[in-house]
């Protein structure tokens, strides 16, 4: 039997609906499952009167976060009600794993007794998605769209702080400066663009990517020894100095030079390792690559 809101709680819930029209509102029992529903509830792909028993409140939210609203939900039964809102998504199969704020009462009777809950579920899709672009667009470089040199830090304090075999290469294109000044700077865009294109199709699906700089370019590569590493790295060279010249109709000579360091002790150290090998690498006539010793 579906068991309606009390005249009390019908007139909270109206309230909360008056200004957020979007809202789920839920009455639950004392174990999590819903007794009743605002219409808001058809977001989730659910109409609560069209099934004979009420889903738990878990089965509406995504598996990672489930353990979360039922300790929510725990606390407010207990009568530990803090008014905190929670961030969570929605259950794929319902939601299609939107994003919620939830916000978690007790409810009470007339004896001052708690014989279940009020769950209020607001949609933030847009606010998520707007996060998300905010994230994306701190950690990408906006013009290869690779990841930036804030992103290739962490990434690669994360890798010394959880010691493990890895290596940098970093890639710098020789001449570029005099590219820019020969042929302009659209064609000097064009070319980081078309490097940024053979990095993603020449290295391993486990190796991050990113432009560190101007014409430098990081890759981390998780699992390989700098002798391991130089070895993938040298189909890279040779392809990008044919595919150079090819470009340019063979006026001009474009190549890139690789300073390779095992990731170890710091960032700044790992850093400076592989930079005192491309350094090394351009000294020795560039479109080579140079390892740090270890």
């Amino acid at each position: 039997m579906r068991v309606e809101f009390t005249t009390r709680e019908r007139l909270a819930v109206y309230g909360l609906l008056a200004d957020h029209s979007t809202d789920i509102i839920l009455k639950t029992d004392r174990r999590g499952f819903v007794l009743a529903a605002s219409p808001g509830l058809r977001q989730l792909g659910l109409a609560l009167p069209a099934l004979l028993i009420g889903p738990h409140l878990r089965d509406l939210i995504h598996p990672d976060y489930r353990d979360l609203i039922e300790d929510e939900h725990r606390a407010a039964i207990a009568g530990q009600d803090n008014g905190a809102w929670l961030e969570l998504r929605a259950a794929h199969e319902s939601g299609n794993g939107q994003w919620f704020e939830c916000q978690i009462r007790p409810m009470f009777d007339q004896f001052g007794k708690i014989y279940g809950a009020l769950v209020v579920m607001r949609c933030i899709a847009e606010r998520k998605s707007l996060e998300e672009r905010l994230f994306a667009a701190e950690f990408t470089d906006p013009l290869t769209r690779l990841t930036n040199r804030i992103a290739f830090v962490a990434m690669l304090e994360h890798l010394v702080a959880t010691p493990q075999q890895a290596a940098l290469a970093l890639f710098d294109i020789d001449h570029f400066m005099k590219l820019n000044m020969r042929f302009g700077q659209h064609a000097g865009d064009d070319l980081l663009v078309a490097f940024a294109g053979l990095l993603r199709a020449m290295t391993r699906s486990d190796d991050i990517i990113s432009r560190v700089s101007g014409e430098r370019f990081g890759v981390i590569m998780p699992g390989l020894l700098p002798e391991a590493a130089a070895a993938a790295c040298v189909p890279i060279v040779e392809t990008f100095a044919q595919a150079g010249r090819a470009t340019l109709g063979g006026n001009f000579a474009v190549s890139t030079s690789v300073g390779i360091a095992e990731i170890a002790l710091s960032s700044d150290n790992t850093v400076k390792n592989a930079e005192l090998a491309l350094f090394l690498a351009k000294a020795k006539g560039r479109s080579r690559i140079e390892t740090s010793p270890r």
